[in-house]
């Protein structure tokens, strides 16, 4: 399993915000066989045979259209294959795609905020549906943000690169045993991409982690990548 470097992650929280979280979650592995995507008459991928092993961090990697992000959605319980089986196992003990939901955090340019919250609320109305880690308050996420007169700023007034953190930090600091990450970086400045590697860092723990992207610096701290031409 790769590691990070001080090289990959120069954004530093504040010196409260600096520990790495350790917490306790159920540990998610999921097993692909033969699976295969079809829109219509065009297959976007066929015969994906895969394991994605609980605690792994997997890049799947391919030019913009490839299918990555159709193989993030099966990955995520809200697609079925056209053919094939998706199994998912949490501590050992398989789960229905139906309640796969309850496991996983999914941050992608394509998900939608509720925009006329403020970012309090949005930050509070998120932990309705999906809890936060153990030890984490709103006022912490916030913190984490660095948006620091934005508190009760409606969303729909954020810049793209403000929405895109607000996207993965909900999603890293949510209690879930899969972390699905699309293009992550999307939107966001050099900064920006500091603050993201150094959230991986701190926040990703024991769980399983998935990310899809063509852009390096994305998945440098993933030990597999999958090439989704590789099934077309």
């Amino acid at each position: 399993m790769a590691s990070f470097s001080a090289k990959e992650a120069i954004f530093v929280f504040p010196k409260d915000l600096q520990r790495v979280v350790t917490f306790a979650t159920s540990v998610m592995q999921i097993t692909l066989e033969q699976v295969s995507k079809r829109y219509r008459y065009d297959w976007i991928f066929k015969g994906v045979d895969y394991q994605f092993v609980a605690g792994s961090r997997t890049a799947v990697t391919g030019p913009n259209g490839s299918g990555k992000s159709t193989l993030m959605k099966v990955l995520s319980g809200h697609l079925s294959p056209s053919k094939g089986a998706v199994a998912f196992f949490a501590d050992g003990k398989k789960i229905s795609a139906d309640d796969v939901y309850q496991h996983i955090s999914y941050a992608a340019p394509y998900i939608e905020l509720i925009e006329e919250f403020t970012l309090a609320e949005a930050i509070d109305f998120h932990q309705k549906f999906k809890p936060l880690l153990p030890g984490l308050r709103t006022s912490e996420v916030l913190d984490l943000l660095a948006f620091p007169k934005a508190k009760d700023k409606q969303v729909r007034h954020f810049s793209s690169g403000m929405k895109q953190r607000l996207k993965l930090a909900l999603a890293a600091c949510s209690a879930s045993s899969l972390l699905l990450l699309d293009e992550p970086t999307t939107n966001l400045d050099a900064q920006g991409v500091d603050w993201y590697l150094a959230l991986m860092e701190r926040f990703i723990g024991t769980r399983t982690v998935v990310v899809a992207s063509n852009v390096a610096v994305d998945y440098g701290f993933c030990g597999e990548v999958i090439d989704i031409l590789k099934y077309k």
